[in-house]
């Protein structure tokens, strides 16, 4: 017994050398020195990115910097705001230089291409609104990044989007960022928990004009530079140009019409329209406003009505992906849209992958094809694609 009692005092005490002598978790939540600590940062050449490879090499970790090259389309080279082309690839580079930390370029193009670009021509073409931002952040940013951020011995991969990282009861959480004008969650709805162990966000607690401060603060170039733009491999805005060269038919003319299916007018092209859209239908001669209500993509006909034909009340989810699955029907808020507000909602969890989401006050506007992102309050629980939405008649 005397023994056993020595034995337990020793290994205690041993162990409380052990808790001594290692170090408290650094800011990135880890319990090694930075200066220990590997870190590849993925450098789009704005000033997000940049800021964050700022911030961190500042800090004294021991930083990477990664740009993948995704395309390199005619114009792009040369225009502000674009991302991941070849003027932003020279702007990573000088960042890199500037802060003296290494810096690699790998030609992501055709993967780019294929796993992003090809279904965003297809989803129009099948009368769906895409985001090919949350394709390129689950395809390629998180998961050929992190694989990268892994053959390289790196701790954590460090991106500059606006959202937080949390560490809760359970493990990592992805909330909203501080500065709800600037966030970005709706966009990474698709992250994984095992990626979430692995991403930083440092920039989740700031402001824009914060990030711009510290980008002049460190001497780059790039402080003044503009956002990218939404659709990054479309510069030049005329996206419809690209669909019509990939798929063909998704520009073949047809017949506007109503609810009833009364034809109303002609269209050169669903791929010009989306749900909730009023602009562009030439249908003056109506009475009243009417607005995009559906894509008919297979009889090439847009389906128009009343603005109050499109409140909807319960959304069919596919490809639903849970960052905090609950054991049933919870309530919460969605977002159906990046730009939207959460509203309040009911998601029911199915076990193919899909869900259903119930909105109490209704909703105006769900796009096929666009995301539907579940909240608790900050926290992001998750989310997945509109198949199809139901209006308050339909649903009734």
């Amino acid at each position: 017994m005397l023994l056993a009692l020595r034995t337990l005092r020793l290994c205690a005490h041993a162990h409380d050398i052990i808790a001594l002598r290692m170090p408290p978790p650094n800011s990135l939540g880890l319990a090694k020195e930075p200066s220990r600590t590997r870190v590849v940062v993925a450098m789009s050449g704005g000033v997000d990115s940049s800021v964050v490879a700022g911030l961190l090499a500042r800090d004294g970790y021991d930083v990477v910097g990664i740009t993948l090259q995704l395309y390199d389309h005619g114009t792009a080279i040369r225009k502000k705001g674009a991302c991941c082309a070849g003027q932003d690839v020279r702007d990573a580079r000088c960042v890199a230089e500037r802060l003296r930390i290494p810096h690699y370029v790998l030609d992501y193009e055709e993967r780019f291409r294929e796993r992003v670009i090809a279904e965003f021509a297809s989803s129009y073409a099948q009368g769906l609104t895409p985001i090919p931002c949350v394709r390129c952040n689950e395809r390629i940013k998180f998961t050929d990044l992190l694989e990268i951020t892994k053959d390289l011995g790196a701790d954590v991969l460090a991106t500059g989007h606006y959202v937080r990282r949390i560490e809760g009861t359970n493990g990592a959480e992805l909330h909203r960022a501080a500065d709800l004008s600037r966030d970005q969650s709706y966009f990474l709805f698709r992250t994984t928990r095992a990626q979430l162990g692995m991403l930083r966000f440092p920039l989740g607690a700031m402001e824009k004009v914060e990030v711009r401060r510290l980008a002049a603060q460190f001497g780059l170039a790039v402080a003044d530079k503009p956002d990218s733009q939404d659709i990054c491999f479309v510069p030049d805005g005329d996206y419809a140009r690209l669909v019509t060269k990939l798929q063909s038919e998704a520009a073949r003319p047809g017949d506007i019409v109503d609810e009833t299916g009364r034809v109303l007018g002609q269209h050169p092209g669903i791929i010009h329209f989306t749900v909730g859209q009023r602009k562009g239908l030439g249908l003056s001669g109506e009475a009243a406003p009417l607005y995009v209500l559906a894509l008919d993509a297979a009889r090439a006909r847009i389906v128009v009505g009343p603005r109050e034909a499109l409140r909807v009340r319960r959304i069919n989810l596919c490809e639903v992906n849970w960052l905090n699955r609950p054991a049933g029907a919870v309530d919460c808020t969605v977002k159906v849209r990046s730009t939207r507000a959460p509203v309040a909602a009911r998601v029911t969890p199915a076990d193919d992958g899909q869900a259903m989401v119930e909105l109490p006050e209704g909703e105006n506007a769900v796009a096929p094809g666009q995301a539907c992102v579940f909240y608790d309050g900050t926290r992001v629980l998750g989310g997945g694609w509109i198949a199809k939405a139901d209006t308050l008649s339909r649903a009734a």
